[in-house]
C-alpha cells in the first residue's frame, strides 16, 4: 500500500547510491590502492601521461566538485589529491557510463554551457590516468582556484543570511518554506555574482532567492524575518510569484550565478530578498540556515538580466494517468537576449520542453514562422537544474514562447505519493505546477516587467 497522508521521501543523493556501492567494491578490487606511494608521486617531468594537478583537477573542478566538496551533497570530497586518487578507477567508470555527473537534457536538443557531460578527450584522460596508477604530478601545474571556501565564488561583498533557522521535519517532504529578509540597501546595487550556501545541503532540494521590489503585492501580508508557509496566507493569490525578479537559484549540481561585466541583476534600493526553500528530509530531522553571497558589479552594466516565467495554474491531473500534458504560452514583448531556462515541476513531473516560434520576415533564404526547440528534458524531481545556453539567443519582439509539460500520476512513478488522487495545480509539494522560468538580458531602461512578456 502507498501512503496517502504524507508524500514519499525523495532521497536527494540517491543517484550516488550505485556509485557508493561501486566504490566499496573498488576498495576490494582496485589495484591503485595497493600501488606504492612513490609511483604516484613522481614529478611532472617523469610522467608522460596525464597527472592529477595538470590534467585531472581541471576536469573535476568543471564537472564534479560542485557536489563533491566539503559541505556539498555528495558523500565524498574530490578537492584534493589525497581524497581523489583512491577513487580514480570508479571516477573513470561512472563518467564513461554517464551515471555521473547526472544529465537530464535530451542530447542534440539545445546546447548548454553547464552541460555536465564529459568530452571524449576528458573521458580518455580520466581512463589513462586511472590505468597509470593515478600519478599526482607537480602541484605547481594546478590551475588557480579563485573560490573563497566554503563559497565557489570569490569572497562575497555582501552575505545575507536567513535570520532564523528552519527545522527540517523527519517524516517526509516539506512544502515551500519562505523567509523574507529586508536588504536595507540605501541605493540601487547591480549584482555580477550570487550563490546560495546552505548549512544542510544534503536535505536542500531547491532554494530560490527572489528580489521583491518595494511596493510589490507579492506576499505583502506575510511575516518578515521568520519562516512561514503559504498555508498561513488568507489570500492565496499572494503566494503566486508574479513579476518580481529572481536573484539566484540553488539546486544540486547547479553552479553559482555569474554574469559578464556588461550584464547584471538589479537589487533596487529598499528591496527584500525572499528565500523560498524546499527540503527532502531523508528520514532525518535537521536544521538549515542558508545564506546568499553577493558580489556587486564594479560599474553600471549596459544590460539588465531579468527572470521571467510562463505559468499554468489551471489544470487538474486525473488519477492513475501516466502521461498528462499541460501547456503554457506567451509572447515576447521587446527585443531581448535569452540566457537560460529553468523548468519547475513537482513530484509527478515527467518531461518538459521549451519551444520558440519566430515570426520574422520571409526572405529567399528563410521561411517563417520558424519553430525551434530550445530544451527537452526527462524530468527528475530530485534535481532542479537551470540550463545555461551555450550561446545567448537573440529573440525579437513578437516571438512566441511555448512550454509544455507531461506528468505521471500513475503507480509506475516512484515519487508519486498517491496515484489514486486527482492532483490540482498549486505551490504545495503534493500539488503540481508548470513554471517555465527563463532569463533574458535587456537594456537597463527597458520599462516595466509586463512589457517583456504577455502570457496568453
Amino acid at each position: 500500500m502507498r501512503p496517502t497522508s504524507t508524500p514519499q521521501r525523495l532521497r536527494l543523493p540517491s543517484l550516488y547510491l550505485a556509485a557508493i556501492t561501486s566504490i566499496a567494491l573498488s576498495w576490494l578490487l582496485e589495484p591503485v590502492a595497493s600501488v606504492g606511494r612513490m609511483s604516484r608521486q613522481q614529478s611532472g617531468s617523469e610522467i608522460s601521461g596525464p597527472t592529477y594537478y595538470r590534467d585531472v583537477l581541471p576536469i573535476l573542478r568543471e564537472h564534479c566538485t560542485i557536489c563533491h566538496r566539503t559541505g556539498g551533497i555528495a558523500p565524498m570530497s574530490f578537492e584534493t589529491y589525497q581524497s581523489v586518487w583512491r577513487y580514480s578507477k570508479i571516477i573513470s567508470t561512472v563518467a564513461r557510463e554517464k551515471s555521473m555527473p547526472p544529465a537530464f537534457a535530451v542530447p542534440l536538443v539545445g546546447r548548454f554551457s553547464n552541460d555536465p557531460s564529459l568530452s571524449s578527450e576528458q573521458l580518455s584522460t580520466l581512463a589513462t590516468w586511472a590505468n597509470q596508477n593515478a600519478p599526482e604530478g607537480d602541484p605547481r601545474d594546478a590551475p588557480p582556484d579563485l573560490a573563497a571556501a566554503p563559497w565557489t565564488i570569490p569572497k562575497p561583498d555582501l552575505i545575507v543570511r536567513m535570520p532564523k533557522p528552519i527545522d527540517i521535519q523527519q517524516n517526509g517532504n516539506r512544502e515551500y518554506i519562505y523567509e523574507i529578509v529586508p536588504t536595507q540597501l540605501s541605493e540601487d546595487r547591480w549584482v555580477q555574482m550570487a550563490e546560495v550556501l546552505p548549512t544542510a545541503p544534503k536535505y536542500l532540494r531547491q532554494a530560490v532567492v527572489f528580489i521583491r521590489r518595494p511596493g510589490s503585492n507579492w506576499l505583502r501580508h506575510a511575516p518578515v524575518r521568520t519562516p512561514f508557509t503559504s498555508a498561513i496566507l488568507s489570500n492565496k493569490e499572494e503566494s503566486r510569484w508574479t513579476d518580481d525578479d529572481i536573484l539566484t537559484v540553488f539546486a544540486p549540481g547547479s553552479p553559482a550565478d555569474e554574469w559578464t561585466e556588461a550584464m547584471g541583476k538589479l537589487i533596487p534600493r529598499g528591496a527584500d530578498l525572499i528565500f523560498r526553500m524546499e527540503y527532502a528530509s531523508e528520514g532525518n530531522a535537521a536544521t538549515d540556515q542558508s545564506s546568499v553571497g553577493i558580489i556587486f558589479s564594479k560599474k553600471r552594466p549596459a544590460e539588465r538580466v531579468i527572470t521571467l516565467a510562463l505559468a499554468n495554474y489551471g489544470f487538474v491531473i486525473p488519477p492513475e494517468t501516466a502521461d498528462y500534458r499541460v501547456d503554457a504560452n506567451g509572447t515576447i514583448g521587446k527585443d531581448a537576449t535569452m540566457l537560460s531556462l529553468f523548468p519547475e515541476m513537482h513530484l509527478r513531473g515527467k518531461r518538459f520542453e521549451y519551444d520558440l516560434t519566430d515570426f520574422g520576415e520571409k526572405t529567399p533564404k528563410e521561411t517563417y514562422p520558424k519553430t525551434e526547440t530550445l530544451l527537452r528534458i526527462n524530468y527528475d524531481p530530485r534535481w532542479h537544474v537551470r540550463y545555461l545556453l551555450l550561446e545567448p539567443r537573440p529573440i525579437k519582439a513578437g516571438t512566441k514562447l511555448h512550454a509544455v509539460a507531461w506528468y505521471d500520476n500513475s503507480p509506475n512513478n516512484p515519487h508519486n505519493p498517491d496515484p489514486k488522487a486527482s492532483v490540482r495545480a498549486g505551490n504545495q509539494a503534493t500539488e503540481e505546477v508548470l513554471l517555465a522560468f527563463f532569463e533574458v538580458a535587456v537594456p537597463t531602461n527597458f520599462g516595466k516587467h509586463s512589457d517583456l512578456l504577455q502570457p496568453h
